[in-house]
């Protein structure tokens, strides 16, 4: 949330150029000294300047597409680490290139040492000024906030200010309400009103206020800003509708006019690219690797009962768009007929979305769901576009009318064939903590947790637990 200084920029700037030519010319010690790969003399591993050149021109053109150094750009706990590694592995692919253009005779070897020392680099000076800012934080040193309502918006903020660690120290609230007077809400005290703004300003030494009012407060709004004119203090407001932006907000200058968006994607930028890449390049082995046995349960699926082996129906993907799911079908056709057989609700009352003494299923369809084998056929539509390999559950429209308005907020991401749902769980759980799963997946997403839950899958798919 803090916005980088001009001289924070230049500093990191000089310093990624500085370890990119570093990385470069160590890979050049190693490739001649280290025992891996023919021997080469001097000639083949002394590089020419051209190259250093290049490479840091390269660096500085990516890191800039990809808006590495933008000084408002928002960055939360490890963010800055994932968009410097992604600009590292697109500045090589680029620098590669180049360099097959005009400088062929670079070893490939010293080529993938300068990659890993680059990236082990410029990660590695994110991660020590993230714990450097949480040692900072320990220590009670940095930038004093002061929230302007004590209420869940505010502490909302104060909680995800304390978990960043990004050099924010909550100093407290103000608060109009007599009740809150003197409480304590995420470790921060509501030290006064807001008629005693500049008095606890002075006094608690604020170097920030943000305001996080209700929208019927905001009358007040002005004439607090105006009082705090006087004030070496910053000035920011939360916008009422901020749970509305559950996930991520962006603001972008239309005209001169501030554009809030409030259902904008939650993977967007370089996180959306890259899963994208990864979802079409996984998607498609896996797609040729299983095809012989997708042939062969398509054909038991023929043989076991009357009807088609694929099964089509509408899901409601991102941000509530309907679309075609592929399934091998796993249920006798007149299905219809069978449903009032299948009670709709548990005791509790909660939706129960399948059961393991289904009679709709066939003897066929047993075997797939529990090996997950019908499931398959979701990889067009992972290729798509319309589902990736790790998201949310693709919900039918049906049960997403009877969602409360929570539960909407899991269509801020494009579906998957696998999830965070499926491997703590799958089928054995309410189908309410499919959503909480899916929201916990969204606000903690990562390409690292793809990584995760995809060979959490393996142990899910093999154990059976919850499939059917």
């Amino acid at each position: 949330m803090r916005e980088r200084g001009p001289n924070y920029i230049v500093g990191l700037l000089a310093a990624d150029a500085a370890l990119t030519l570093l990385a470069l010319n160590l890979a050049s010690l190693g490739r001649l000294y280290l025992p891996y790969g023919v021997h080469l003399t001097d000639y083949y591993v002394v590089l020419p300047w051209g190259v250093y050149a290049m490479a840091g021109l390269v660096w500085l053109a990516v890191s800039t597409l990809l808006s590495v150094y933008t000084p408002r750009r928002p960055y939360t706990r490890l963010g800055d680490a994932w968009a410097v590694a992604g600009a590292v592995l697109l500045s090589n692919l680029a620098f590669a290139g180049l360099l097959y253009l005009s400088y062929r005779n670079v070893p490939r070897l010293l080529f993938v040492y300068s990659l890993i020392l680059q990236l082990a680099f410029l990660v590695g000076l994110r991660l020590i000024f993230y714990a450097w800012g949480k040692l900072r934080q320990g220590e009670r040193v940095g930038i004093r906030v002061l929230i302007v309502g004590a209420g869940k918006v505010g502490q909302e903020l104060a909680q995800r200010i304390r978990a960043e660690g990004d050099g924010l120290i909550v100093a407290g609230y103000l608060d109009d309400d007599p009740a809150k007077q003197g409480e304590v809400y995420e470790d921060a005290v509501v030290l006064g009103p807001t008629g005693r703004a500049t008095d606890i300003v002075r006094a608690q030494q604020i170097e920030e206020v943000i305001f996080a009012l209700p929208l019927r407060a905001h009358q007040s709004l002005d004439k607090l800003v105006r009082a705090l004119q006087t004030m070496p203090v910053r000035v920011r407001v939360v916008p009422d509708f901020f749970d509305l932006a559950f996930f991520r907000a962006t603001i972008e200058d239309y005209a001169g006019i501030p554009l809030i968006g409030l259902r904008d994607p939650a993977i967007d930028g370089t996180e959306r690219v890259i899963k994208r890449l990864f979802d079409l390049m996984v998607g498609t082995l896996t797609l040729i690797t299983v095809a012989p046995a997708m042939l062969i349960v398509a054909l038991a699926i023929r043989l076991d009962s009357p009807g088609p082996a694929l099964f089509r129906q509408q899901r409601v993907g991102e941000n509530g768009k309907l679309f075609t799911i592929y399934k091998f079908r796993s249920m006798y056709v007149d299905v219809e007929t069978r449903q009032a057989e299948v009670p709709p609700a548990d005791p509790d009352q909660q939706i129960v979305y399948k059961r393991p003494d289904d009679p709709r299923v066939t003897r066929v369809g047993y075997f797939i769901r529990r090996t997950s084998l019908d499931e398959l056929p979701q990889l067009f539509n992972v290729l798509m576009g319309d589902m990736s390999l790790v998201g949310p559950r693709p919900e039918v429209p049906w049960l997403v009318a009877r969602y409360e308005d929570w539960q909407r907020k899991r269509f801020a991401v494009p579906p998957g064939i696998t999830g965070w749902w499926q491997v703590n769980g799958r089928s054995d759980r309410p189908m309410q903590l499919h959503t909480d799963d899916d929201l916990y997946y969204i606000q903690n997403y990562s390409p690292l947790l793809d990584l995760v839950i995809l060979w959490r899958t393996i142990g899910a798919v093999l154990r059976g637990r919850g499939a059917y």
